[in-house]
């Protein structure tokens, strides 16, 4: 077993370092498998087991602090596999950060996972778009609300917790808290490193001035 998790962990490491996720601005691309610290050596090694993927998307300029890293990919699991949302609610919720921090390698990402998810593309498009989505089911209407008011107005009114509760419940409304503060997280470091995103001919967010 020992060796079938080494094999994985060295081919791992080698996709970490694919040229084609590199852009000239990426201010912290892959790093090379031969500078590899230790504790980094040991993030991968738990990602392996857990994930079985190469590193990727904000996990490339976390990996500069490997216990952050791996402190921010247990949330994500949680959020993930656990919580107690309807995925297609948390991906709207992803998206909707997405669009307010113009994070194109998230949105990449969780595009086709929300569409997967059940959430209908005319949704996300308007999201994508800065559009208020319409015809929203009642539970996505007020995800989007609770979400675009924590991330616009740095709190939630009484009317749209109370809408929130009744939806979710009082730990459904904590995840979507989370979700939001989560993806926050993800889009500060990868916007403040610039990310390379998978595809970096497509940017499906259209830009905010600088």
């Amino acid at each position: 077993m020992k060796t079938v998790v080494n094999c994985l962990v060295v081919a791992l490491l080698a996709g970490s370092r694919a040229p084609g996720c590199v852009q000239a601005d990426d201010r912290m691309p892959p790093v090379p498998l031969e500078k590899y610290t230790d504790a980094q050596k040991h993030a991968v090694r738990e990602l392996a087991m857990d994930r079985q993927r190469p590193v990727h998307g904000p996990l490339v300029p976390l990996l500069r602090s490997p216990e952050l890293m791996l402190a921010t990919k247990a949330v994500g699991d949680y959020l993930r596999l656990k919580s107690v949302l309807p995925p297609r609610i948390a991906e709207l919720a992803v998206l909707v950060v997405c669009r307010e921090w113009t994070q194109q390698v998230a949105w990449q990402m969780h595009y086709p996972m929300a569409v997967q998810a059940g959430l209908r593309r005319e949704i996300a498009e308007a999201i994508a778009d800065g559009r208020h989505p319409a015809e929203m089911a009642p539970d996505e209407q007020v995800a989007y609300d609770l979400s675009m008011e924590v991330l616009r107005n740095k709190r939630v009114s009484d009317e749209t917790y109370k809408r929130a509760v009744a939806a979710f419940g009082e730990q459904g409304v904590i995840e979507l808290l989370g979700v939001n503060g989560y993806s926050v997280l993800l889009a500060t470091v990868m916007n403040g490193v610039r990310t390379a995103p998978p595809n970096p001919a497509l940017e499906p967010l259209r830009r905010f001035p600088d």
